[in-house]
């Protein structure tokens, strides 16, 4: 079978021709939506910073250096003035992938409040480390918190959930490394 130039050159160009379009429309899309994507981010973020720490009327970001590098965080007042506490954003190598989570520790020194921003674990497993009931373990703690696999968790102990201990273990040393930064924070005061 002999082919000529013609056969090969011009399904070659249409194919050309389709991913850049389709290539130009992805990038037009994206162009389009992403101020918007950041918003809807920004809004999260900033329920979830009520949620942590509902005491807290408003935030004011700022830093604390942690080993020479910046760390961002929150700081929360109520209405008074007063500081509620702070809130921190931190990450933990899962079971599958990095979790997102975001820790209120109230004046005190005691986690007020845990919320998982974005996880990738395993669906009825590692997945349910953003349950509540999961989550509130953590409260009223001041850690640093250890995980158990079995027997009644005491103070600064949390119950691993069934099948998950990756996942539990690293929401606990995403919590603990706020907790830490919590620490060098009220130092640095």
């Amino acid at each position: 079978m002999k082919m000529d130039a013609k056969s090969v050159l011009i399904p070659a160009l249409t194919l050309f021709l389709i991913c850049a379009v389709v290539t130009g429309l992805l990038a037009g899309t994206n162009l389009l939506t992403k101020d918007v994507i950041a918003q809807q981010e920004a809004a999260a973020e900033e329920a979830s910073r009520k949620i942590v720490l509902s005491s807290a009327e408003s935030f004011e970001k700022k830093t604390v250096s942690v080993d020479g590098t910046e760390v961002e965080y929150y700081e929360g007042t109520d209405a008074s003035g007063a500081v509620a506490g702070l809130v921190f954003t931190t990450a933990a190598k899962g079971y599958g992938g990095d979790i997102n989570v975001m820790t209120g520790i109230g004046s005190d020194g005691s986690v007020a409040g845990v919320v998982i921003l974005s996880l990738e674990e395993t669906p009825g497993l590692g997945a349910n480390a953003q349950n509540e009931s999961f989550l509130n373990q953590y409260q009223g703690g001041a850690g640093p918190f250890e995980v158990i696999k079995s027997g009644t968790p005491s103070e600064n102990q949390i119950q691993a959930l069934t099948g998950a201990t990756i996942s539990s273990k690293a929401v606990t040393e995403a919590v603990n490394q706020a907790v830490s930064y919590y620490e060098l924070a009220k130092e640095g005061e």
